[in-house]
């Protein structure tokens, strides 16, 4: 089976990102938790405290404030073309995605696409809570192993060093830019 994560590695772009403001366009009610969002920002990536799951819990309070399933799935109608060609050409029947996206953003696109294995991260459609961890780093392997206890990965593909622990258990890692794919080093 091939692995691949998803944001920047199969997805141009990071859908999260382009999710929040495809749904600011649509609900300017949204900017009232965008100071909260900044000082979460902030925080994280600024000032280097707290952790990212708990950023982005601040990010999807703007959850509250949209129709989830009618927005997801406009938005995967309009980014559906962000999906790398390259993917498309060698998509396979078993391929698994892994991603620290949330699960309600990404289950619409992998039902689109026909891929039936998704891993990401649980985060309650009402709230913006995380169910459990950010599947991130380390928590990808164990995630991995959770749902494919006897697993193997003939290849995997990401955009980001952060996923050197799932590099390191598959048989190829390669390593994607934009549309061009290196091996892993």
């Amino acid at each position: 089976m091939n692995v691949y994560d998803f944001d920047n590695t199969i997805y141009k772009g990071d859908s999260t990102a382009h999710f929040y403001f495809f749904c600011l366009k649509r609900h300017p009610s949204m900017i009232k938790y965008i100071p909260s969002l900044a000082a979460g920002f902030a925080g994280y990536y600024i000032f280097k405290k707290g952790d990212k799951t708990h950023f982005k819990e601040k990010m999807y309070r703007f959850l509250k404030c949209i129709d989830l399933e009618k927005d997801v799935n406009d938005f995967w109608d309009k980014h559906i073309s962000n999906v790398k060609g390259w993917y498309l050409k060698q998509q396979k029947p078993d391929d698994v995605i892994i991603s620290a996206s949330s699960v309600f953003l990404l289950t619409p696109i992998c039902q689109k696409l026909g891929i039936k294995y998704l891993i990401a991260s649980p985060v309650d459609k009402k709230t913006g809570k995380y169910n459990g961890l950010n599947c991130h780093g380390e928590e990808k392997v164990r995630r991995f192993y959770e749902e494919f206890p006897n697993g193997k990965i003939d290849e995997f593909y990401s955009d980001s060093k952060s996923d050197t622990p799932l590099a390191l258990i598959a048989k190829k890692a390669y390593l994607v830019k934009g549309n061009i794919i290196s091996d892993w080093k």
